[in-house]
């Protein structure tokens, strides 16, 4: 299971960011050819994200490019330039149709086939940043066996939705929760909007636990301190942890002896708590590791 409690976006054009961008840390990179770049540097910017890719020197981060609207000319290309490169993902814009996921499956398994590289590699990432988009959600993340997360859209949703972004996030509430439950359904992850006030430290701190509450599996950061405070809130405590590894223990324990439920500081443990349990000490990086 990958970790994907942030994914920091860098901007396509920039190549001091791009090869540094993973020294902060991230679990994942968004080598970004959509909105960081103008419409004049489109070319030059796939150009480097290309080169970017082939260096190959990432830390470890899980690498994907944010391509061009599929609304538009240019998404081809940045297909066929970023993959053979070496991207593992593609983070797709605005999407609202499942129709459009099934053709980047088939493109994309022609770019790999002519590549030489493992058809069904290359996973997608789908924005959502139209209230059609959010409607179509489940639909959209199993239109693909190679969907691996939705992501709610954060200004461009909530000008479609005729609002506008508040500092308590009132008007995506509904939206993350739906987002959530068609994520899940699909058994993909859910990845939330960035949080725009980079000097707001708070406030994201308040941001990232309500979404790690409804379930979020990690957020799409802007800026590189806002990386410490995601991880933080996103990884598991000591204590959380002790009792994780004492409930998958007793529940070892239980099967191997052919009982049923089984009892942990008190309380009665069955299924849905192992499974619980276990996905903690997968956040922790501790998975199969049970004293």
């Amino acid at each position: 299971m990958s970790l994907r409690r942030t994914m920091l976006y860098l901007p396509g054009n920039n190549p001091n960011m791009l090869l540094r961008g993973h020294l902060f840390r991230p679990d994942g990179l968004i080598l970004d050819l959509e909105d960081a770049v103008a419409p004049s540097e489109k070319d030059a910017a796939r150009i480097l994200v290309r080169d970017v890719l082939c260096r190959g020197e990432f830390g470890g981060c899980e690498v994907t490019v944010r391509i061009n609207g599929m609304d538009t000319e240019l998404w081809r290309e940045d297909v066929a330039a970023v993959v053979p490169a070496g991207a593992t993902g593609l983070r797709v814009p605005k999407v609202e149709n499942p129709r459009d996921i099934r053709l980047l499956d088939e493109y994309l398994g022609e770019v790999e086939s002519q590549a030489g590289i493992a058809e069904g590699r290359t996973a997608i990432f789908c924005l959502l940043e139209t209230a059609l988009g959010i409607w179509r959600a489940y639909d959209i993340a199993t239109a693909s066996p190679r969907v691996a997360a939705l992501i709610p859209g954060g200004e461009d949703l909530t000008a479609d939705l005729r609002t506008n972004r508040s500092a308590d996030g009132t008007e995506l509430a509904t939206i993350r929760s739906l987002l959530v439950v068609a994520a899940r359904a699909a058994g993909v992850d859910a990845l939330d909007t960035v949080y725009p006030r980079v000097a707001d430290d708070e406030g994201l701190r308040r941001e990232v636990a309500f979404i790690k509450q409804l379930g979020f599996d990690g957020k799409s950061v802007i800026h590189p301190n806002q990386i410490p405070i995601v991880h933080d809130i996103f990884t598991p405590t000591e204590a959380e942890v002790e009792k994780a590894k004492r409930i998958v223990a007793a529940a070892r324990d239980a099967a191997a002896r052919g009982l049923g439920a089984v009892q942990v500081d008190g309380r009665m443990v069955d299924k849905p708590v192992v499974r619980r349990a276990e996905f903690t000490l997968s956040r922790a990086g501790l998975s199969g590791e049970v004293m």
